[in-house]
């Protein structure tokens, strides 16, 4: 299935969503962004997938950020609700049932790397390069990076990166944190199946819950992250696939997973 903006191809529990725009390098549109909402509220309540892959369609960018020639001929009006719609796809993939991959194939700048920011997981590709270049257009990442990026890499290493604009490349990325992985030269794709597939063979109540005790619990205070941890631990333990989990450790095989 393919969509205007996005491809989609449908694996074993899983999906890769890929931006197809090679002319803009990927650019954040409002088509673009309008498509992504609707395959967030599409999947959202899809048992079947448990995790979700988004990535580019060419080795030179990710997602290089705003479509600025398309920025350029928005009112102030429009340009407000594009923003808007921006955080709200980028929660929406932060709050979504499932985990996110993001598969950094080439540059990710500004709202690109705000949405990778957004996902559960990066991985990069050896050539990748990420930014939020922002300060230099005389404006502030807008779209979490002020927020997610310190959480993710701390304050000291985040204000460096903000406050001079500044790309780093796949290695220094992974040293800082800032992605979890590097993939080789051209096996981008296939680290990163085999990662989402190490996801998706979970259970997905298990999946959502473990989000939500992360970032739930993140920046609470030691006890009362660990009670909201216990609570979403509880949901666990009534549902049908901790059962089959039990059943299938007993009978030595693979549990088949429903999402109940």
């Amino acid at each position: 299935m393919s969509g205007r903006e996005w491809a989609v191809e449908r694996l074993a529990g899983l999906e890769v969503w890929t931006i197809d725009g090679e002319a803009r390098r990927n650019a954040l549109s409002r088509a673009m962004i309008r498509e992504l909402l609707e395959n967030l509220a599409r999947v959202r309540d899809d048992r079947s997938i448990r995790c979700v892959v988004l990535t580019g369609t060419v080795d030179k960018a990710f997602c290089a950020g705003a479509d600025l020639k398309e920025r350029a001929t928005m009112s102030a009006d429009e340009v407000h609700h594009f923003h808007q719609s921006l955080r709200d796809a980028f929660r929406g993939i932060e709050s979504a049932p499932q985990a996110f991959v993001a598969a950094l194939n080439g540059v990710a700048l500004g709202g690109g790397l705000e949405m990778a920011l957004s996902c559960d997981l990066r991985i990069a590709a050896e050539g990748a390069e990420m930014g939020l270049p922002e300060v230099g257009l005389g404006i502030i990442p807008g779209g979490g990076g002020t927020v997610r990026l310190p959480r993710a890499i701390g304050v000291a290493r985040a204000k460096d990166l903000i406050l001079t604009g500044r790309r780093v490349a796949a290695a220094e990325a992974l040293a800082m944190g800032l992605v979890s992985r590097v993939a080789p030269a051209g096996s981008l794709r296939e680290v990163t199946l085999e990662v989402a597939g190490m996801v998706a063979r979970n259970a997905p109540v298990s999946i959502r819950q473990a989000k939500r005790a992360v970032d739930g619990g993140l920046h609470l205070d030691l006890d009362a992250a660990l009670a909201h941890e216990n609570r979403m631990y509880q949901d666990c333990l009534a549902t049908k696939d901790r059962v089959e989990a039990l059943r299938a450790f007993a009978e030595k095989r693979k549990p088949v997973f429903t999402g109940e």
